[in-house]
């Protein structure tokens, strides 16, 4: 089932299953703020300084990023969609209540079309089901030109201790260091976080798995053919206002993207990506 809620001041849909898993989705930005799957606990990280009613980015969640990736380009940082508020258009639950999902949407308007002329509608739709929740992203050229853009589901994992966690899936994929802004292969069996980490991987194409202590998450994306891994550490997350000092540690953003080569989407085309998390 689904029901409108107050989440901290700001709008949101509150999904709900059978079993008790559950996820809240802020009208603003279309923004997962949170994912509790049956008996696994919460596995979406939401910044406990965040204030999803401030007219600012709200850290943590999954940020919609349209349709420019960080500052890759003339646009504010990571795009105008994570701000933007988006439309409810429709909820969705299986007769048998073996899943329910949300669609939200975002079209051009005034606003937005003097920063980027573009006519555009994007979709989102989110959909739990027995232990799994799946975020799919749909752009659609609406106008007479073609326009490119980047986007990406900013996907920020709670973990219990960072330092633990191992990520597989990696080894022998490109990447581009954003930090040092070298290339390089990855040749490591399995990636351990222990320092400032912005990296995107090329053109992945095969899932990922993330493991702690007593539990994993198998994450798989398709239509997104980059996988961005960012965790800020000690020094930079000290200074973000919005984020704990430690709150580093608790993290870890593993995004689905197209980020390497621009979408080209001609009028009336549309493109989608979905990113899938499952509990293992």
């Amino acid at each position: 089932m689904a029901a409108m809620i107050d989440f901290n001041g700001t709008p949101a849909c509150r999904l709900t299953l059978p079993d008790g898993s559950a996820a809240v989705i802020a009208r603003k930005g279309a923004q997962l703020l949170s994912w509790n799957p049956r008996g696994k606990g919460e596995r979406i990280y939401l910044s406990p300084l965040a204030d999803p009613a401030q007219d600012r980015p709200v850290r943590g969640g999954v940020p919609v990023i349209f349709p420019q990736f960080a500052g890759m380009g003339p646009l504010p940082r990571h795009g105008f969609a994570r701000t933007a508020q988006w439309q409810l258009d429709d909820i969705r639950q299986a007769p048998d209540g073996a899943y329910t999902s949300a669609t939200f949407s975002l079209e051009d308007d005034e606003t937005s079309r003097t920063i980027w002329p573009h006519a555009f509608c994007t979709e989102l739709t989110l959909c739990i089901s027995d232990n799994r929740l799946d975020m799919e992203l749909e752009v659609r050229n609406t106008g007479n030109t073609a326009f490119a853009f980047t986007a990406a589901l900013h996907t920020y994992l709670k973990v219990q201790e960072l330092e633990e966690c191992h990520l597989t899936g990696l080894y022998g994929a490109s990447y581009t260091d954003r930090i040092s802004g070298q290339q390089a292969l990855d040749r490591a069996p399995e990636l351990t976080v222990e320092d400032e980490i912005d990296r995107i991987y090329h053109a992945l194409g095969r899932p990922l798995l993330l493991s702690e202590a007593k539990r994993a998450l198998a994450i798989h994306q398709e239509g997104f053919p980059d996988v961005v891994i960012w965790n800020p550490w000690e020094h930079k997350c000290a200074a973000l206002d919005d984020m704990p000092a430690k709150g580093f540690r608790h993290m870890l953003c593993i995004e689905a993207a197209a980020v390497t080569q621009a979408v080209e989407l001609p009028p009336g085309a549309n493109w989608f990506g979905r990113q899938s998390l499952i509990c293992l």
